[in-house]
Order: C-alpha cells, then sequence, then structure tokens
C-alpha cells in the first residue's frame, strides 16, 4: 500500500506522486554543474513513491534508474525555458566588449605566459560573474508543473519549492 497516495499503486510506481518538493539552489546548481563539469547531475526521487516526495541533487556518471528504480528530473525542464536559453556560456564572457579593458590599461601585447594566465583569469572571473547572475534569475524561474515518464506512460507532477 502507498502511503498518502492511490493504495492502488505500488510504492515502486512514479505515478503514485502528486508532487514533488524542489530547492530551486539545488535546480540551479543541478543544472550549471551539469554544463561546467563532466558528469551530469539531476534531481532524483527515490522508491518507495507516495503523494509528496522530495527531490535532491544528484550527481552520475552512468544512469542507474534502471537498477535503483529513482526518477530523475532534469533541472532544464524544472527551470523556465527562456531561462535556460540565457546560461552565460564562456564565449559570451570572452566577447564581452563592456568588460575587455581599454587600450591604456592592457598589458603590453607579449607572448609571455604571465599575460595569457592573467586574460584567462580575467575570462573565468568573468564567467563566474555571469553564471552568478543567471543563477540568481533561475532560482526565481522554477516552473509550476513536470511530467514523469513511467511504465504506463507520461506523468504530470506539481513541483512545490522549498525556501
Amino acid at each position: 500500500m502507498v502511503e498518502d497516495g492511490d493504495p492502488s499503486v505500488e510504492a515502486d510506481d512514479p505515478s503514485a506522486i502528486r508532487s514533488v518538493a524542489v530547492s530551486p539552489d539545488d535546480a540551479v546548481d543541478a543544472y550549471a554543474y551539469s554544463r561546467e563539469n563532466p558528469g551530469e547531475a539531476v534531481l532524483r526521487v527515490t522508491p518507495p513513491f507516495h503523494g509528496r516526495m522530495r527531490a535532491r541533487i544528484h550527481v552520475y556518471r552512468v544512469d542507474d534508474t534502471e537498477l535503483t528504480g529513482a526518477v530523475h528530473l532534469s533541472p532544464a525542464e524544472i527551470i523556465e525555458d527562456d531561462v535556460v536559453a540565457e546560461y552565460p556560456d564562456l564565449e559570451s564572457a570572452r566577447d564581452d566588449p563592456e568588460e575587455d579593458p581599454t587600450d591604456s590599461e592592457k598589458e603590453p601585447t607579449d607572448p609571455d605566459e604571465a599575460t595569457d594566465s592573467k586574460e584567462t583569469d580575467r575570462l573565468r572571473e568573468r564567467h563566474a560573474e555571469a553564471v552568478e547572475a543567471w543563477q540568481e534569475r533561475a532560482r526565481e524561474a522554477i516552473v509550476r508543473t513536470v511530467t514523469l515518464e513511467t511504465d504506463d506512460g507520461s506523468h504530470r507532477v506539481e513541483l512545490k519549492t522549498l525556501g
């Protein structure tokens, strides 16, 4: 029998889920992690399933959902599409003319590694600042529902933000 849900649904059946509690921080951190690192970060819900569940951030290199019965929620599906599309890539930090130093601030052009290192550090810093600003916007852009794929087809559930 499933606690807090339809008693005819088995505890390993995700169709028992009516709502999933999600931390906005977990959602945006998972999205940023997957963009910046090897492996994939998702929000994971594990059996036994019941009406109200909590999704937690989970990083993996090998998908184990077949073995564990867990449900993975893609952070890209949890964050509004227009905000996902605005995620800053490293190229945008490189091409940002407002952030480039003026000619008087630039160091002399020299193939010296120290200059390359300073430019790389500036680029990384600009990118990190852009990602941080994106994360602030994304925390406020969590969708209200998400679709889970089950053996019996699609199952729509509510998302409840924590915090």
